[in-house]
């Protein structure tokens, strides 16, 4: 008797086959619920900062007078309890707001999914620091090697397919996100910087991609740069960024090295103080141009030298 080699045919389930837009959403109503916020634990390593500014105090006050509008996302852990996905600074504005409850999505994830979800729902944030996209784009990769997907840093990215799935690279989080491969890479390098030079990016003292370069150099030579920083009142351009990264590739980057690099004047640099004893520097007025403090203390001591000289001569 002959085999049949035929495909196997698949039918539609019945009740999927007259499934409605209606249905669909009612099913989605169904997981939307109140849960107490003392039941909803924070989402681990959550990049994203919730900050205490006049946004929140708005969010606050629309909570008081509307309630949550858009329920925040969670998913159910293997303890019963739940995880928080997307709606942090929500969740803030409801216990600063008095409530108990939040209004939640349930979505059925896996950790890493919801790493995914959770990236990808605050990147579209219109405020994002360096660092929260930096920890973001590093948690993402990460979750999607776990997956199984390709994600080369090194070597140009490729698109492949494996068990029905489209391989992702390093340009496709690039490409969702709006940056290149190379941003995308320059932006995780930033998670090698130390706390208090990655604040510096934040806040805007140091630019973008000379602190690439500086993610370069060892914790130890980071701290070394930032005493450097600090003494000379200046911050690395790009140049002497990628003078340090050559001098630590060559294993010659010293503690002198560092220091005899900041020193080096820049055409758009702040020039040193000439005083940094602050009884000194508040006694100068402002009107006193940069370069000229050290002229105006001597004029103004040579002037009190001569007073002294002068009730001097009185006294005889």
């Amino acid at each position: 008797m002959a085999r049949n080699n035929a495909p196997k045919i698949e039918l539609t389930a019945y009740d999927d086959l007259f499934e409605t837009d209606q249905s669909r959403e009612e099913a989605k109503l169904s997981k939307i619920r109140d849960i107490p916020i003392s039941e909803i634990d924070e989402f681990p390593d959550h990049p994203f900062k919730v900050l205490m500014d006049e946004d929140m105090e708005q969010l606050v006050d629309s909570i008081k007078r509307s309630g949550v509008m858009t329920p925040a996302t969670v998913r159910l852990k293997e303890d019963g309890r739940y995880e928080l996905i997307s709606g942090h600074r929500r969740k803030k504005a409801c216990e600063l707001a008095g409530l108990e409850t939040l209004k939640c999505e349930v979505k059925e994830l896996t950790r890493d999914e919801a790493i995914i979800v959770m990236v990808e729902s605050n990147l579209q944030r219109t405020t994002i620091l360096p660092s929260e996209k930096a920890f973001a784009y590093k948690m993402r990769l990460e979750a999607m090697k776990r997956q199984g997907e390709r994600s080369d840093l090194t070597s140009p990215p490729v698109v492949e397919k494996s068990a029905g799935k489209e391989a992702l690279s390093v340009s496709k989080i690039g490409k969702d996100m709006g940056d290149s491969h190379e941003q995308v890479r320059r932006f995780i390098r930033l998670t090698e910087l130390v706390p208090e030079i990655l604040q510096m990016v934040d806040d805007r003292q140091i630019a973008f991609r000379p602190a690439v370069e500086i993610s370069y150099l060892t914790e130890e030579q980071q701290y070394t740069l930032l005493e450097a920083m600090s003494y000379n009142d200046a911050t690395p351009s790009l140049a002497q960024a990628i003078k340090m990264k050559k001098f630590n590739q060559d294993g010659k980057l010293t503690n002198e090295v560092i220091q005899s690099i900041m020193e080096e004047e820049k055409p758009n640099q702040k020039e040193k103080p000439a005083f940094r004893d602050e009884r000194i520097t508040k006694l100068i007025p402002k009107s006193v141009p940069r370069g000229q403090e050290t002229d105006f203390v001597v004029k103004a001591l040579e002037f009190y030298n001569r007073h002294l000289q002068r009730n001097k001569a009185h006294e005889r």
